[in-house]
């Protein structure tokens, strides 16, 4: 789907443009893998644009800016990579992405010179929103040779394919400029020109939650339970031969209809729950200011608001053992089954003072709150910098932290 800038707000510049791409390439201290350079279709070895970072910064692979600026202006395609990590609006936008969305994001950046085309026609294993944001870029979109690729099924499997796909009739052939916004579900193959000046596109990819994850997990459930089973772990007659296949046959079917046996005993839930870890591990929820975060724990009051972490993910569980286990995004943290209400009042409103957390005496809401802010489920808002970007003089105010809840 091709979106054009009218239909968009115009302007993706309040999440990058060319002068914050200078910066992080000329004084952020870049390293590999978060930058990359390729030129048709061609990957430029990393040695040719990293060296050492000079006195008491002596990391061999950190980015060059005037070697990028020589391969650049050879017309080569810079590529900064992870930029969901490092740049503050892009933090923002791809964290709170992911909370709409429940899949995880990433952010990478795309700065073309002009005439220049970076990659050949590929296809991603995820689905990637284009957002250009300088220039003109000439694009040509073709159907899948696969349609949904899993990440096991990357396009340079299928070279031949591709390129005879790409030379058939494309189903979008478009120039972007800047506010224009192209859709790709993963599997379609794309490939992009710049034309008369520089191009900057970002590429949001959505990592998608599959089925065959689900399938995964469950086969990975299997295989922990079906080890339990003797009948599985029992040898292999001696002297059997495994070049003849009949020599096995009975063995490998009672394999066979052993693992469907188990496989039937599987627990949706289970699978869900462990879908779920996967998942929840990728996504990032906002930063914490450790030092501020540190000395708000220990000053703690009965005033004292708590706001529970923005796009962390949270489920309270009731426990075997009778205490309460809190799953807060990639981590579980056990509490004790007498501060349940405590944490489902936190959950349920986001933001609670310390004392009105219900159902605990004054020593144990104290307790509790300051074990939240210490294990990064809980922020004490005043205590330090604002959840949002940091203004730099040029991007001030971007993408404030109002955005988004917790839960």
């Amino acid at each position: 789907m091709l979106a054009r800038g009218e239909d968009t707000g115009g302007s993706f510049t309040d999440l990058l443009d060319l002068p914050a791409v200078d910066e992080l390439l000329s004084r952020r201290g870049l390293r590999t893998p978060f930058l990359r350079i390729a030129k048709d279709g061609a990957v430029v070895e990393p040695k040719e644009f990293t060296t050492s970072g000079g006195a008491g910064a002596e990391i061999a692979d950190q980015v060059s800016s005037d070697a990028v600026l020589r391969l650049f202006a050879d017309g080569s395609t810079v590529v900064l990579q992870g930029l969901h990590r490092l740049w503050p609006p892009l933090i923002e936008f791809a964290d709170q992405l992911a909370a709409d969305l429940g899949h995880p994001t990433q952010v990478n950046a795309y700065i073309t010179p002009p005439a220049s085309r970076g990659f050949s026609a590929h296809y991603d294993v995820h689905d990637v929103f284009v957002l250009q944001v300088a220039g003109e870029k000439h694009w040509t979109i073709h159907e899948p040779v696969l349609t949904d690729p899993l990440r096991t099924q990357p396009w340079t499997d299928r070279t031949a394919e591709v390129g005879a796909a790409a030379e058939r009739q494309p189903v979008i052939d478009a120039v972007l400029r800047p506010g224009d916004a192209l859709y790709l579900p993963r599997g379609y193959l794309h490939s992009a020109t710049a034309l008369g000046e520089i191009s900057a596109h970002l590429t949001v990819g959505v990592h998608s939650v599959t089925r065959w994850a689900a399938a995964e997990s469950a086969l990975d459930l299997v295989r922990t339970l079906a080890a339990e089973d003797p009948q599985l772990r029992g040898s292999l007659p001696l002297g059997l031969d495994l070049a003849d296949p009949e020599s096995v046959r009975d063995d490998v079917a009672a394999v066979i209809a052993g693992l469907q046996d188990w496989l039937g005993r599987v627990d949706p839930a289970q699978v869900a729950d462990r879908l779920r870890a996967q998942t929840w591990a990728q996504v990032r929820p906002e930063p914490v200011a450790p030092l501020a975060q540190s000395s708000a724990a220990a000053a703690l009051t009965d005033e004292t608001v708590l706001r529970l972490r923005l796009r962390l993910r949270c489920s309270l569980r009731d426990a075997a053992d009778g205490r309460v286990t809190l799953l807060a995004g990639r981590r579980s943290h056990s509490f004790p089954a007498e501060v349940r209400a405590a944490l489902a009042a936190l959950l349920a409103a986001g933001e609670l003072k310390v004392g009105d957390l219900p159902g605990l005496d004054p020593a144990d809401r104290a307790t509790l709150a300051r074990r939240l802010v210490t294990e990064s489920v809980a922020t004490v808002p005043d205590a330090g910098p604002a959840a949002g970007p940091v203004a730099d003089g040029r991007h001030d105010g971007v993408r404030g932290s109002a955005l988004g809840t917790g839960g």
